[in-house]
């Protein structure tokens, strides 16, 4: 990659990019002493080791993103633009059938059937899958992390050497029947039921109204041979809530079996490879030995029975084993960011417009500072999700793999998933919108991308749990975890707290209080947000935030414990917004202590001191979000919060030089991104039309620009 200069310095010419996987640090000889402050002016510049970083950023189960990254490259795995519904959805069902034949989607099953028992593995290599086609992504997720995780993990030794074959071979594609039409993210209130009948031995399972048919299921409208289906159970009169069965759907010829319905749900806004359709049931019969009885069975005389004694923990264990939807979603949703900024950054780094500071060299779109806090901290936050998520993914691992599977350690995985879903898929979609906008009517042609991915992967705000309601499981913890530590104080203890909160411990104890109110600006930006850039005072901040909130939530709610149910909800309603504000702090504060910890693993000091800007502007970009908090709590002063704004400025200016290797260590190559502005034709058009109005000026035949006329004729009058 080639050098560039500063917006104060001369004109760039178009970068020249080196493939992500070619090794060796990018030399920077550029002098950093007007974008830094921290920098004398004969010491170079930090650079990025983009091998180095590169390898960093591919995590514990590296093999896995590259096998992966290798099967995404052919042709025949991505997808083609404007094809019709039915052949995307073709294409796509022909794309599993590859997968299989690759051996890429029996990680996560037991080795005795033939697969590898590696779970982090397997979620890394089909987070990768959304480079191809999100529609491919998610509808191998359907088949083998939802149908087939759930058999595996609600199941027995029964269910795992029955079915399991079939569902990794695809010799039997099915569905995860869950949703509802009138109930989505409340499964505990679903409208299917599974009544046993003890003379047949059988459960009978319908969907007793409209509003219980089952809705959006990947694999329903056409290709699913069999569902796993969730139900509420009921057994001589009891019903003992959710619970899990295998239905079979359709026959050889793909008609629905006796009692079983369905209808397409059509043309989606996105996702358009995937068959999803509508599930109904009347009077369908499916043998006991198909519930999914792992952690509730029912005997042959028709008696429940169950390891776990409490229904409502029973039914959240049962929900717990299918989290890894949340951890690939999260996983997936940085994969998209990381695409939409190589295509963006690449463009901006290229294209080329309007004569600010030339009368003859038009100006690279990423030199104009507005460019440049459009896309720069959404790098920052893509890279702090990347790290977060690469703290999920190994929790998730331990989880699964037994080797850290305490009650706790499930508590806490959900938790971190339920956390960072939400950020991560919202980050995804404002990062295509504003790559889309960032490379003007280019963005919005098909060919490049942004549009397409931005439709695809609307959804994933909504799939596995709405992002609010994930919030508001996240939040419910922190009060659950508050609660516990204050479970017999008294008012006066609470109100304290709070006190010590804003004032004691998370403030004065750090020095922030005369951070906030006692430092004088002198004028100097650089001293006046000197201490901002501690790693120390950006936690403590970030921490006391999250800690404060909870406690005034807290405070707030307790007379809930003491009222009806009515005035109990009521009360929770009034604070909801709240919640879900300090969920969204708590995964904010995951994101950021990821990154910094990220930092202590890479030894290179030029790479690390370009990444600590960068953690520096996601930080202070968070901090600076918040400011209306901050100020009104008491945190910072007004000139405090205008310095970190103008510091903000200064650091997406010393990350510019560095902004393309930073996309490139990401490691995505030309096969992975697709997009034609992306390829390096901007650069080779804007050389074209440098080229030709240079000779043009040199040969003398260059027509004469009537406001340099008029300035010529006014000056000799």
């Amino acid at each position: 990659m080639m050098v560039t200069t500063s917006p104060a310095s001369a004109p760039h010419e178009a970068p020249i990019r080196r493939p992500a996987s070619s090794g060796g640090a990018t030399k920077n000889s550029r002098v950093n002493g007007s974008t830094s402050g921290a920098f004398v002016a004969s010491t170079p510049a930090p650079t990025v080791d983009v091998a180095l970083l590169g390898e960093y950023l591919l995590g514990t189960w590296a093999e896995a993103r590259l096998e992966a990254r290798r099967v995404t490259a052919r042709p025949e795995m991505q997808r083609i633009e404007g094809q019709t519904l039915s052949e995307h959805r073709q294409r796509v069902l022909d794309q599993l059938h590859l997968l299989v034949a690759e051996g890429a989607v029996n990680k996560a099953f037991p080795t005795r059937l033939g697969g590898q028992d590696d779970h982090g593995g397997n979620i890394a290599g089909f987070e990768e899958l959304v480079t191809a086609d999100p529609s491919l992504q998610i509808k191998s997720g359907v088949q083998w992390g939802l149908f087939g995780a759930a058999v595996l993990h609600l199941g027995t030794e029964y269910h795992h050497n029955t079915f399991l074959p079939g569902i990794m071979s695809l010799a039997v594609p099915g569905a995860f029947a869950m949703t509802e039409t009138g109930h989505g993210s409340d499964v505990a209130s679903i409208g299917t039921t599974a009544t046993y009948d003890p003379e047949t031995q059988e459960f009978v399972l319908n969907t007793p109204f409209r509003g219980a048919w089952k809705d959006y299921l990947g694999n329903a409208a056409l290709h699913g041979i069999a569902a796993v289906v969730f139900a509420q159970l009921i057994t001589q009169g009891v019903n003992h809530g959710v619970h899990a069965l295998y239905v079979p759907l359709r026959d050889s010829d793909g008609a629905f079996l006796a009692g079983v319905g369905g209808e397409d749900d059509g043309l989606k806004g996105g996702l358009n490879g995937i068959d999803n359709g509508r599930l109904h049931f009347d009077d369908v019969r499916i043998p006991r030995a198909n519930l999914l009885n792992r952690y509730g069975d029912v005997s042959a005389e028709g008696v429940y029975s169950s390891s776990i004694a409490s229904p409502g923990r029973r039914f959240f264990t049962m929900l717990g084993t299918l989290v890894q939807g949340r951890v690939s979603l999260d996983g997936a949703s940085t994969a998209a960011a990381k695409i939409a900024l190589n295509i963006a950054i690449t463009y901006g780094s290229q294209r080329r417009q309007f004569t600010a500071g030339s009368d003859t060299n038009e100006e690279v779109l990423l030199d104009y500072q507005k460019h440049q806090s459009r896309l720069l901290p959404l790098l920052a936050t893509t890279y702090a999700a990347s790290f977060a998520h690469e703290v999920l993914l190994t929790k998730f691992d331990e989880v699964f793999s037994g080797k850290h599977d305490t009650d706790v350690d499930r508590q806490d995985l959900e938790t971190l998933a339920a956390a960072l879903k939400p950020l991560s898929t919202w980050h995804a979609l404002d990062t295509l919108q504003e790559a889309r906008e960032a490379c003007g009517g280019a963005g919005f042609l098909a060919e490049n991308r942004l549009t397409g991915l931005r439709a695809d992967l609307d959804v994933y705000a909504t799939f596995e749990g709405d992002n609010h309601v994930l919030l508001q499981l996240v939040a419910k913890r922190l009060l659950t975890d508050f609660n516990r530590k204050f479970a017999k104080a008294d008012a006066g203890v609470m109100a304290r707290y709070v006190v010590e909160q804003a004032a004691d411990r998370a403030v004065n104890g750090t020095g922030l209080r005369r951070l906030a109110q006692n430092v004088s600006d002198r004028g100097s930006v650089a001293r006046s947000v000197g201490q901002l850039q501690s790693s120390k005072v950006q936690r403590s901040l970030l921490t006391d935030r999250v800690e404060t909130m909870v406690a005034e939530i807290a405070t707030r709610l307790r007379p809930a414990a003491k009222s009806s149910k009515k005035k109990a909800a009521d009360l929770f309603n009034s604070n909801q917004n709240a919640m879900i504000e300090a969920a969204r702090a708590h995964a904010e504060l995951l994101q950021w202590e990821a990154f910094t910890d990220a930092l202590a693993g890479i030894d290179d000091a030029p790479t690390k001191a370009v990444l600590t800007w960068l953690r520096d502007l996601f930080g202070l970009g968070l901090i600076q979000k918040h400011a209306a908090w901050y100020l009104i709590h008491g945190r910072l002063s007004p000139k405090r919060a205008l310095a970190i704004e103008a510091y903000i400025d200064r650091l997406t200016l010393r990350l510019r030089p560095h902004a393309l290797d930073l996309v490139d260590a990401f490691g995505y190559g030309p096969e992975h991104v697709r997009a034609p502005i992306a390829s390096g034709a901007e650069a080779v058009r804007q050389t074209e039309a440098r080229e030709y109005y240079r000779a043009l000026r040199e040969s003398g035949t260059a027509p004469v620009d009537e406001k340099s006329l008029a300035k010529t004729k006014a000056s000799t009058n």
